[in-house]
């Protein structure tokens, strides 16, 4: 279902009930409006394989919360009770959706999803404003879309959470599968996960066996659909395994100096200081790899310096990057304050 709301409307479209949502579509890619959307990676993959184009003048209430101090990633929920003081109803949380018609208990609850949008919107747009902040959320946006694009455009496979540590070996499998799984969703109509969670991919990459009653003994596997999948798992980890050496994925190269692992903690650390005076949600700055960038940038350990690291450029370099020259150049220092104030550290200038 698409749940929308405007100005003057609330609906519900049913992709069932309609033969074409093109239109609707076309018109978020139109340019005449602004298209709010909370968490709106889909909403925006959606726009683009449908129209070629991107949302008109997209944005994104979780992003935006990040902006002016708030958890991020926050729930629709937790942006509602903060923001607005109203709760969701969960009274249909668990019904099933693919049954038709639908009830009109069903709708309006579907409705909540949409129906405080623009309010939520004009609240946060508020804060913003006053904090000086809408060219950041604007330009994070367009960033953010482009990742989305490139992100559909390369090896999607390596976005498969828990993959970081694995070996070539390991990631061949990783890829094999994830092919595989996705083939077989697009051919069922469902989302991938639901063919095999990532959790499940990655042990059974880590497992590095084509066995199917050692497949079928890793904890998750026991459901029946899974069972009925075994023998093309199976196939795809056979495939892998029998690639030569040189063709399995890698991998990226990240520095592996010790200082940087320990710079990365003690910076992440210092980024919440810095985040909490500035009211931005530390997540949606950076992590500790971002970190371990800019230090390995700063310190001219860094193998590639094509362009700046992600926190050196844009508003990040605005809000963080300063006071991390100063700790790296021990400019400035981190002390405990007070251990019973909730912000219990604050930074001291030793020059």
């Amino acid at each position: 279902m698409i749940q929308v709301a405007s100005d003057t409307r609330l609906a519900v479209i049913d992709p069932y009930a309609v033969d074409d949502v093109l239109p609707f579509w076309t018109l978020l890619a139109d340019g005449r409006h602004e298209t709010i959307v909370h968490a709106g990676r889909e909403e925006f993959r959606f726009c683009r394989l449908a129209t070629g184009q991107r949302p008109s003048r997209l944005f994104d209430v979780q992003i935006a919360a990040g902006f002016v101090g708030m958890e991020y990633p926050a729930s629709y929920g937790s942006l509602l009770a903060r923001v607005l003081r109203t709760n969701l109803d969960k009274g249909e949380t668990r019904t099933d959706w693919r049954q038709r018609p639908l009830s009109s208990r069903q709708i309006e609850y579907a409705l909540q999803d949409v129906c405080h949008l623009i309010t939520l919107r004009g609240e946060l747009g508020q804060r913003l404003e006053r904090l000086g902040r809408h060219t950041w959320l604007e330009s994070e946006m367009d960033d953010w879309q482009a990742e989305v694009e490139r992100a559909d455009s390369s090896e999607r496979w390596r976005r498969v959470s828990g993959i970081s540590g694995l070996s070539p070996r390991h990631l061949a499998i990783v890829r094999e599968i994830w092919h595989w799984r996705d083939q077989t969703a697009a051919q069922r109509d469902w989302p991938p996960k639901r063919v095999l969670r990532d959790d499940l991919l990655v042990e059974l990459a880590r497992r590095q066996t084509a066995d199917p009653k050692r497949i079928r003994a890793v904890r998750g596997m026991e459901r029946g659909d899974i069972q009925r999948i075994l023998p093309a798992l199976s196939e795809c980890i056979a495939k892998a395994l029998a690639l030569p050496d040189k063709e399995c994925p890698r991998n990226g190269g990240r520095s592996s100096r010790p200082q940087l692992n320990v710079l990365g903690q003690f910076l992440n650390t210092a980024l919440g200081c810095i985040c909490r005076e500035a009211q931005m949600a530390p997540s949606l700055v950076g992590t500790v790899d971002d970190l371990r960038e800019l230090a390995a940038y700063r310190l001219d350990m860094s193998r590639n310096t094509d362009q700046p690291p992600r926190l050196a450029r844009g508003w990040r370099a605005e809000v963080v990057g300063k006071s991390i020259e100063e700790f790296l150049s021990g400019k400035l220092a981190i002390r405990v304050d007070n251990p019973e104030n909730d912000d219990p550290l604050n930074f001291v200038r030793l020059d």
